[in-house]
């Protein structure tokens, strides 16, 4: 397997760590316009199979030439890079995983579908942490319930030891956690999409200790497009998000407030964007590079005759690898997911989705032989 990684920040220098674990992999390259920022556990790894090379994705003629001789691309670069890449990895006859986070570029991705089977490749959008693990898991609960009624997911990155006042720690772009506090969230109520707004509906969840209770509350963008592919099969699917108890209660009038808007205002004749300037000050606080995270997460699916089917995972900072769990459940899960592409375990060609064409026993297999433990609920 040869195989191209796309972008040398957090989560795409997991990937590539994680394929260079598997003796079956010939090549790893990891390309990024700042090829130097690749972080210590890989540039510490003497693996002649690791190629780091500077790429600026929004080269296409670069990008094709990148492309060339790999098998698969795994990208990791932010969400408005998916539909040109994936594109390009069509005509380049590779198959593509991204970590998707945006749902209308993975339904224009799904125009790709023809294309992509005359080619004989898989594109599958969200494959991360949420997008992408919990949509595997929650569709496995489907499965098993037959006809489902509910489905409710929870998922958090949070750290270790929290400290006031947001008792939170930036686990990836705190651009993209800002854009999930600020966009309404898709939810199925009554068996039909319905838009909630984010930061609504809050309610305690319980996890085992050290974590405790957790609150969870609507954002957008966690299960993608799963609420239009069951709309009128399912009565109710929503996504959360869990934090420390009274993180909502402090985003919720910053929000209101206007200070997350994208709508510049003008301070002493300079025009201003809030959230830049928001994002300049708080990011100094929340930037822990020391500290040790954990992902709490929980999938339930419930039946109209009664059955119920839940998993949990709670991961941890790896002090071996220092890598943080948001790395490990996010990156990694892209990395299976491109290797199942070309070894075929994944069969479906074409634009599916994770919940679509990902096994989901071969896949829970994969994370525990990595630590990342998923443990159905009795």
């Amino acid at each position: 397997m040869r195989m191209l990684v796309l972008g040398a920040g957090l989560q795409g220098s997991a990937c590539a760590y994680d394929l260079l674990q598997r003796p079956e992999v010939e090549r790893v390259t990891l390309a990024d316009v700042h090829p130097k920022r690749v972080p210590a556990f890989l540039q510490k790894k003497k693996d002649k199979r690791l190629v780091i090379a500077k790429l600026d994705a929004r080269r296409a003629a670069d990008l094709r030439r990148r492309l060339q001789r790999h098998d698969a691309v795994m990208n990791a670069l932010p969400y408005y890079f998916n539909y040109p890449i994936a594109k390009a990895a069509v005509s380049a006859g590779l198959h593509y995983a991204d970590l998707g986070g945006n749902t209308e570029i993975v339904q224009k991705q799904r125009t790709l579908d023809s294309r992509a089977k005359k080619k004989g490749v898989s594109v599958i959008p969200d494959c991360g942490l949420a997008p992408g693990m919990v949509n595997i898991i929650a569709a496995e609960g489907i499965r098993r319930v037959g006809e489902a009624q509910s489905v409710k997911i929870f998922v958090g990155g949070l750290p270790q030891q929290p400290e006031p006042p947001l008792n939170y720690q930036i686990v990836y772009s705190l651009e993209g956690a800002l854009d999930y506090y600020t966009t309404p969230s898709w939810v199925l109520r009554g068996g039909q999409p319905e838009r909630v707004d984010a930061l609504s509906e809050l309610e305690p969840v319980e996890f085992p200790t050290p974590v405790g209770t957790l609150e969870a509350f609507h954002t957008g963008g966690g299960i993608s497009t799963m609420p239009w592919a069951y709309a009128g099969k399912i009565q109710t699917m929503e996504y959360k998000t869990l934090r420390y108890p009274g993180h909502a209660a402090i985003m919720r009038p910053i929000r209101e407030l206007g200070l997350l808007s994208m709508d510049p205002v003008t301070v002493k004749g300079s025009k201003v964007v809030p959230r830049d300037a928001f994002i300049a000050a708080v990011s100094p606080q929340l930037s822990k590079p020391n500290a040790r995270d954990l992902v709490a997460l929980r999938v339930e699916v419930t039946g109209k005759n009664g059955r119920r089917v839940a998993w949990q995972l709670l991961d941890y900072y790896d002090a071996r690898t220092g890598m943080s769990a948001m790395m490990r459940t996010t990156g990694y899960s892209l990395a299976i997911t491109g290797v199942m592409q070309v070894d075929g375990r994944v069969t479906e060609k074409g634009v599916h989705t994770p919940d679509e064409a990902v096994p989901f026993q071969a896949y829970v297999e994969e994370l525990q032989r990595r630590g990342v433990e998923i443990r159905e609920l009795p």
